[in-house]
């Protein structure tokens, strides 16, 4: 049974040496790894549930690191990327950086900024998929709301009082009040505040 605190870091690099010498390095700090020649590869591969990133070289036969980081994010594949390269120029670390990598590093690497890129990484990576168990637990509350909740609830996060909340929906005060209180009950939600930050994380407000 897999551990959710052993985190894997995927190595994508054409070059064997360089593979093994990362896959050697990775082993050194405790830390279970992946390796791939060409970027298509990992494609077929499927991620766990545990933190990850991924050691992508910019240089690869076939697509090439920065463009299979565009492909990554548009198939909606969240992996923070460390980009690896024996030619890059600040042009290109500038484009991988814009568009969410955590670092860019040339050749040959260092061993302890290779490992402190990693560590950011999957530190990264597990704080996405906190706040992502956490918005599916919200969403499992806000779904168990009935219909007129759902309206409560949108009109006590926008500010409006008990009797402004009565009068818009057309029903009584006390009515308003039980549901309102069954509502913060079935949200778990101690204050306005935090009714306020939940409906922050579940995007209930109109954008502007």
């Amino acid at each position: 049974m897999e551990s959710a605190n052993i985190p894997t870091v995927f190595v994508i690099d054409d070059d064997a040496d360089v593979r093994a010498s990362i896959r050697g390095l990775l082993k050194s700090a405790g830390l279970r790894s992946e390796s791939f020649e060409r970027a298509e590869q990992f494609l077929q591969t499927k991620l766990s549930d545990n933190p990850s990133c991924l050691v992508l070289d910019v240089s690869l036969p076939g697509i090439n690191g920065l463009e299979f980081q565009q492909q990554l994010t548009k198939a909606g594949r969240q992996i923070p990327i460390i980009f690896v390269t024996g030619h890059g120029d600040i042009p290109m670390s500038v484009k991988a950086m814009k568009s969410g990598a955590v670092e860019f590093l040339t050749k040959p690497l260092k061993r302890n900024a290779l490992l402190d890129a990693i560590q950011q990484a999957l530190a990264r990576d597990s704080v996405r998929r906190q706040e992502q168990a956490d918005i599916a637990l919200l969403q499992k509350r806000y779904d168990t709301l009935s219909r007129r909740q759902h309206q409560v609830m949108a009109l006590v996060v926008s500010g409006q009082l008990n009797k402004q909340i009565a009068s818009e929906l057309g029903t009584t005060l006390v009515t308003v009040k039980l549901h309102r209180a069954q509502m913060m009950r079935k949200m778990q939600a101690r204050s306005l505040a935090e009714l306020v930050r939940m409906a922050e994380k579940l995007r209930l407000f109109p954008s502007t």
